[in-house]
């Protein structure tokens, strides 16, 4: 039900701040959630509009619901926004906030967090075939071992792939994490971090595509911008992070705004814990340089 999809938006001020909302703008959020960045925009002015993208059609429905007061201000579009086109449409600015929602991993029956004893899923758009049991039970022990690395940063992968393929079939995030959790040394078991968060990383990225779906924003928003729009967008692990990084600073087309990411504040990390790790970058689009863009 969208009553129950309750997400807390980080950096919110921050990246409104950052995107110098204009007076009859026209913005597109392309990671809308339960709609609280998107929300702040359309406060900026009365004549303020926003198109929000999201793959969940509970993201959807809950954020119609919140933002319905601003009548046709606001339109949502369900997709993945590695999928997106906007037909034309050119807009002041764009917004990515690349975290999975808190609804999305507090809810135990999605598979996306090893709290809960739920089905290996992981999926953001329901609507899609491929799942994370899809990848643990089929993959075979290097694909495994070479995706926890890259897109987990795991430094026992290897370790924990061959156990993996040892004892599938798996159904559970319980089976997953206690199988990742004894292929740590038992000293390295009680980190600040626990033992399986990389690999379900690594497996929440694999099954939605996300880094390709961030590399193919980064290549796109250039076409769908106005002229000196602004593209802002929170990532929350290195992999994205770097990928924004170099994007902004490798293509001339970009106006570097931040320098250096914003971090959340000490209030907003105690406030909401999930803002520890986000990190904030703006570009903006040269003006003299958009008709290259398109040939970039």
């Amino acid at each position: 039900m969208p009553e129950d999809f309750v997400h807390v938006s980080v950096l919110r001020e921050e990246l409104v701040a950052g995107l110098g909302v204009k007076p009859g703008g026209h913005y597109l959020d392309v990671t809308l959630g339960g709609g609280g960045h998107t929300a702040l925009i359309l406060q900026q002015g009365e004549d303020v509009r926003v198109t929000g993208v999201d793959r969940d059609g509970q993201a959807i429905a809950a954020a119609s619901e919140r933002l319905k007061e601003f009548g046709d201000r606001f339109r949502a579009v369900r997709s993945n926004f590695g999928e997106f086109q906007p037909q034309g449409e050119k807009f002041d600015g764009i917004i990515a906030d690349l975290g999975v929602s808190s609804v999305q991993f507090d809810q135990g029956d999605r598979g996306f967090s090893f709290r809960f004893d739920a089905p290996l899923d992981m999926r953001m758009d329901q609507q899609q075939t491929l799942t994370a049991a899809d990848i643990i039970n089929h993959d075979d022990e290097t694909s495994l071992a070479n995706l926890f690395y890259e897109y987990g940063e795991e430094r026992f992968s290897r370790r924990i792939a061959r156990k993996i393929i040892e004892r599938r079939p798996l159904h559970t995030t319980k089976e997953l994490e206690e199988i990742i959790f004894y292929c740590y040394p038992p000293k390295s078991r009680k980190g600040r971090i626990h033992p399986a968060t990389r690999v379900f990383q690594a497996l929440r990225i694999a099954v939605n595509g996300e880094l390709d779906a961030l590399q193919y924003l980064l290549a796109q928003a250039p076409q769908w911008l106005k002229s000196e729009g602004r593209l802002g967008i929170i990532s929350f692990h290195s992999l994205e992070d770097r990928l924004v990084k170099n994007a902004f600073r490798q293509r001339e087309i970009w106006r570097v705004l931040t320098k250096k990411p914003i971090i959340a504040s000490e209030a907003e990390i105690d406030q909401n814990p999930r803002a520890r790790s986000a990190k904030l970058r703006f570009a903006e689009l040269k003006a003299n340089l958009i008709e290259q863009s398109s040939s970039v």
